[in-house]
């Protein structure tokens, strides 16, 4: 499959929005597992595996263009072991230059949230993306009716409004 998140970000003149929803993504990312065993980068982004340069240098271009990349996760607490691992990582999120909050999904009941995790660019096209039980992701749709825009835009910022910032937020 494709990864249409690389292609919104090069087009992203202004912003990049990630809502997150889920406590379990794919449970056999070969990274859980090496976390599950033990296995830390401890906050050092020269640690982290061949991958993850990738996804840095995506990053780092995009926001050098003055796109402001914001990634917003709403989590159940006491948190899942998949959000302790994605909470222990995000340290790498932000060396490549996005911003991190986290939402207690408890304070998150009274948004009118999406149905699914997505990506939103410049405030006008919107990629969902539809995970499997299992956390496996299925499909991604492109969506740009001004209705699911504004639907989309108003949760992403109510929820950025009350979460906290990843250096703030202390996993129970």
């Amino acid at each position: 499959m494709k990864y249409p998140v690389r292609e919104g970000l090069a087009k992203a003149q202004r912003s990049a929005v990630h809502l997150e929803m889920r406590d379990h993504y794919t449970p056999r990312d070969p990274e859980f597992a090496r976390w599950r065993a033990g296995h830390r980068y401890d906050n050092d982004p020269a640690k982290l595996p061949d991958w993850w340069w990738s996804w840095r240098d995506l990053v780092s271009e995009t926001t050098a263009r003055g796109v402001e990349m914001r990634r917003a996760r709403i989590v159940s607490e006491p948190v899942s072991d998949y959000i302790r691992h994605e909470h222990d990582m995000t340290f790498a999120n932000m060396a490549a230059g996005e911003l991190v909050r986290w939402l207690p999904r408890r304070k998150a009941a009274d948004i009118a949230l999406p149905g699914t995790d997505l990506w939103m660019f410049d405030g006008a096209a919107v990629l969902f993306t539809f995970f499997s039980g299992d956390g496996d992701i299925v499909d991604r749709e492109w969506r740009t009716e001004p209705s699911v825009v504004k639907l989309v835009s108003g949760a992403f910022e109510a929820v950025w409004e009350r979460a906290t910032p990843h250096e703030d937020y202390k996993l129970t």
